[in-house]
């Protein structure tokens, strides 16, 4: 079977194909179709259903370029990916718009987390590094404070290679913590101009603070992130959900493959989300190697890590 699909726009078609047909060639090998360009026309070939969803796809693609976003392969690999949890080929784009970018989930478990984040007062993204879920996060806090629906962006981390005693550091205590923050820092300055963040930061609309300094405290009016959950005590994560206040989101992100802990500490992170798993206003989110975007090798590396680790508890547990 055949179909066709043109582009009236010749730099949309550029885009949409990308360098050297990157694009389109993606498209082909992840749906077992095959294509052939013709100007600004593509003739489709294959089995019915993928060509719906091919179609569907550069639909899609197009209508972001056309609304001046860049698209790349690891956009059409992540519409890929949804198309496939939807028969009817009908591709509804969740999106968080930030002043410098719009978002869209690049696979269904990152679709999840950010339709979690909508709607639910705590969420616990878990997964392996590149899958997103810190950034989505901060993505989504920048969103709620732009829309005027929270006040403040509070971020924070446990600074475990410290022991949470930060005072033998030098500096004040932004210049402190700054090390162990710095990927929720480059997440901002990708979604909002640098002198905005500059002057929420100077302001107290976005709060750096380490989790230690969240004890006694109930936070209002807030969009609150606990990244690298998985390093909190169990101590350390009940003292921080119990900070949540009126009109407030928590969000807290963590890897439990990746503990930091002395072995003889459970993870807050672990202990919580077993605790928590029926509460009402939670919901727990994990995201796999599958929703990796990071490089493909990444995701390669994540699954010979988990697989790594199963075998070493088998043969424990034997």
């Amino acid at each position: 079977m055949q179909k066709h699909f043109e582009i009236h726009d010749n730099q949309t078609a550029q885009s949409l194909f990308g360098p050297e047909n990157a694009n389109l060639k993606v498209l082909a090998r992840r749906l077992e179709i095959d294509f052939a360009t013709m100007g600004n026309r593509i003739a489709l070939t294959g089995e019915e259903d993928a060509l719906k969803s091919a179609v569907s796809i550069l639909n899609a693609l197009s209508e972001r370029i056309s609304a001046g976003e860049d698209i790349s392969e690891s956009d059409v690999r992540g519409m890929i990916e949804i198309s496939r949890k939807n028969p009817a080929h009908t591709l509804t784009d969740m999106t968080i718009k930030t002043p410098r970018k719009t978002i869209h989930p690049r696979s269904t478990g990152q679709e999840d987390y950010l339709r979690a984040l909508e709607t639910s007062e705590l969420v616990f993204g878990l997964g392996p590094a590149g899958t997103g879920k810190t950034y989505l996060a901060v993505a989504k806090a920048v969103e709620m404070k732009l829309a005027g629906k929270i006040e403040r962006i509070i971020l924070t981390r446990p600074a475990v290679e410290a022991g949470e005693r930060l005072g033998f550091l030098p500096g004040d205590l932004r210049e402190k913590i700054d090390p162990y923050l710095r990927p929720l820092y480059d997440a901002l300055y990708s979604m909002l101009p640098g002198e905005q963040v500059t002057r929420q930061l100077e302001n107290g609309e976005i709060e750096i603070a380490p989790l230690a300094y969240m004890r006694g405290r109930t936070l209002y009016n807030a969009f609150v992130i606990l990244d690298e959950g998985q390093n909190t005590t169990v101590t350390q994560m009940m003292m921080f959900l119990t900070r949540l206040g009126e009109n407030s989101r928590m969000v807290v992100t963590g890897d439990l493959s990746q503990i930091d802990l002395p072995a003889h500490e459970m993870s807050g992170l672990k202990d919580a989300v077993g605790v928590l798993e029926d509460t009402k206003g939670s919901e727990i989110v994990t995201l796999t190697s599958k929703d990796v975007q990071r490089h493909p090798l990444v995701a390669r590396i994540a699954d010979a890590y988990a697989e790594r680790d199963t075998n070493i508890k088998k043969n424990t547990d034997m």
